[in-house]
């Protein structure tokens, strides 16, 4: 990995819309937000590891267990907007970003994310982010999947809740990606994106990374086998309950 710096920044807010207080709920001994931080930490692959939040007991819970955490402003319209704030006083190349709702982090796929970042090509590349195959038809229409199409080259063209492509070739078999909210960002890239005022888009979706292609700025995306369980409903957390178990 050259000689960037990189940090592994995970935006933790409490008053999530869909399923406040999330991140301190339990799954198993520990809290969501812990098993973020502790799985990132455990991946090897960064100099600094740091939970950024508005809230006092997620700072609480993070620091009075060893990790590292940030204070924050309460109002940010998105994870980007926060980490951003705390990584501009930070001496840093690389920023991952790691949602702070998904807490079966593994090594793999970060450092997949990492590795676009090096070689000639790689300094070209300012954003970069993560999807997996989409394959039931329930979740390919459940708006809660950001799904996103890329080019030839991987990059990404459009996000979106709806169904991209849509399927009006019934002859064809279509690959639907869902993106996976995971970043990793060159320091002015994302210094750039909180700079700008929220793009028409990004406002119509409520996906935040549309804010970089309504700018111009191509996002690269590489195909992960994923890492569990999303958590932004109750519902998933039973899901990644279960998860847990079957990992055991």
């Amino acid at each position: 990995m050259q000689d960037n710096r990189i940090v592994a920044m995970i935006p933790a807010r409490y008053a999530a819309t869909r399923f406040p207080g999330k991140l301190m709920q339990m799954l198993g001994d520990k809290t969501i937000i812990r098993h973020t931080y502790d799985n990132t930490l455990a991946t090897g692959l960064f100099d600094q590891v740091v939970v950024v939040t508005d809230s006092d007991i997620i700072f609480e819970e993070i620091t009075s267990h060893g990790g590292n955490a940030i204070m924050s402003k309460k109002l940010h319209e998105s994870g980007s907007d926060r980490i951003a704030e705390a990584a501009g006083h930070l001496d840093v190349d690389i920023v991952l970003n790691v949602q702070g709702d998904t807490p079966f982090v593994k090594r793999e796929p970060l450092q997949k994310l990492l590795q676009v970042f090096e070689g000639e090509e790689g300094t070209k590349v300012q954003v970069a982010s993560m999807m997996q195959p989409l394959t039931e038809q329930v979740y390919i229409d459940d708006p809660n999947y950001v799904k996103v199409a890329v080019d030839i080259n991987m990059n990404a063209i459009f996000f979106s809740r709806s169904v991209i492509p849509y399927p009006r070739n019934k002859d064809l078999v279509i690959p639907y990606y869902e993106h996976i909210g995971v970043y990793a960002f060159r320091k002015q890239a994302l210094l750039n994106f909180t700079n700008w005022p929220m793009t028409p888009l990004e406002s119509a979706e409520k996906v935040e990374c549309l804010r970089y292609l309504e700018h111009g700025v191509p996002m690269k995306m590489v195909i992960v086998d994923y890492m569990g369980v999303e958590i932004d409903t109750p519902g998933d957390l039973d899901k990644a309950a279960s998860f847990m178990k079957d990992e055991e």
